[in-house]
């Protein structure tokens, strides 16, 4: 299998755009309200499951190694098995489901933006488990502090990372073509 430099450095870009956009956080209790989900859902729409899949794991190493990445500048192995830490692991899923759902059909807004909400509903379903399991909270207290609170922005931040995403992809066709149809 031949693999490129470029969708490489692509996906690092993506990486370092997903820590940007983290830091823009509100809190809310135990799990605050980022743009993490929104640059995920951003991330998956312009480069698809593959690429998109990278980029969130290179995200993860890196926070996970220590640098202040993830929300409110904060790092390390600890931060993951925190009680955010759930959401942190459904980014991956997020990203490989709705790229693999944009994949199908790109060029539909409202096929990308249902692909966002799904992605994002993953996430949240990720983090209300992890949230129970490490908080040993019952399933209403985690989805009353884990999940209700987050549907609303949940569902502006994907209908945001979907429209932006798909403007993008048909300005910029050329620069974010799907692995499969670069092969």
């Amino acid at each position: 299998m031949k693999t490129s430099l470029k969708p490489l450095i692509i996906a690092a870009e993506f990486a370092a755009i997903i820590a940007i956009l983290s830091q823009f956080t509100i809190p809310l209790g135990i799990v605050p309200l980022t743009g993490q989900t929104f640059a995920i859902g951003l991330t998956a729409t312009l480069l698809g499951r593959r690429s998109g899949t990278l980029s969130v794991l290179i995200y993860l190493l890196l926070g996970i190694i220590g640098l202040p990445v993830f929300a409110g500048l904060s790092g390390g192995l600890s931060i993951v098995f925190g009680p955010t830490g759930g959401y942190l692991i459904g980014f991956i899923f997020q990203a490989w489901l709705t790229g693999y759902l944009v994949e199908k059909n790109s060029s539909s807004y409202t096929w990308v933006i249902i692909a966002n909400v799904i992605g994002s509903f993953v996430t949240l379903i990720f983090g209300v488990v992890w949230l129970k399991v490490s908080g040993d909270l019952s399933w209403h207290t985690a989805m009353v502090s884990g999940f209700v609170p987050f549907i609303l922005p949940g569902i502006i931040k994907a209908v945001a990372a979907g429209y932006l995403g798909t403007l993008i992809r048909h300005r910029l066709p050329k620069y974010f073509a799907f692995e499969q149809q670069q092969s």
